[in-house]
């Protein structure tokens, strides 16, 4: 199994936008793609409102023409697209149920940080977006094993974290755009290379 993670500093950084591309770019792989959050976000209705009570779910996603992050995946020629969800300490017991759809996997996808802690990845890309200020702490911990990273400037010429900086990452490359919905020249060969 081949496993590109994308991670990011923050939410609505370009993540999704950059694995999507990234499946779209390289559809000779067969893509299982996830999405793996800490949030409980668009949960299920029939719950009104209420708390779910298992500390974690997984949710294979089959609409390829929705608007969920999930079926973007599908969309952009994922084979197979999961949403995994957990919260409180639920994240390893996750991966322990997720492990045997990934192992049947022979090219993965994942949008995550924390993932890094289970799975070692193939390649590690880290999406930095220079006008959002929040720098997660589980971006802070794994942001010096990324193979390179995705830098969405927005017109900055300087990052507006706080007490955080690129230089962790001078050893890598760094690929920049202005719109992560346009991944970066060369990242996608740069990607295919490290794979093949």
């Amino acid at each position: 199994m081949k496993t590109v993670v994308v991670g990011g500093h923050s939410r609505k950084v370009g993540k999704t936008s950059v694995a999507s591309g990234l499946i779209r770019g390289l559809r000779e792989y067969s893509w299982t793609a996830v999405k793996i959050s800490s949030h409980w976000h668009g949960e299920n209705s029939s719950l009104n409102g209420r708390e779910p009570e298992e500390d974690f779910s997984i949710l294979e996603e089959t609409n390829r023409g929705g608007l969920s992050d999930t079926s973007r995946f599908l969309a952009a020629g994922a084979a197979r697209s999961f949403w995994v969800r957990f919260r409180n300490d639920g994240l390893t017991d996750a991966i322990h149920a997720l492990l045997p759809i990934l192992k049947s996997s022979d090219f993965v996808m994942i949008e995550s940080n924390r993932v890094l802690e289970f799975v070692p990845p193939d390649i590690y890309l880290v999406v930095l977006r220079y006008d959002v200020e929040d720098f997660k702490e589980s971006a802070r911990r794994t942001l010096a094993q990324a193979h390179a990273a995705v830098v969405l400037d927005c017109g900055s010429a300087t990052p507006s974290w706080k007490k955080m900086t690129l230089e962790v990452l001078a050893p890598v490359p760094v690929f920049v755009t202005r719109d992560a919905r346009q991944l970066p020249e060369g990242l996608i060969e740069w990607v295919g290379a490290r794979l093949a």
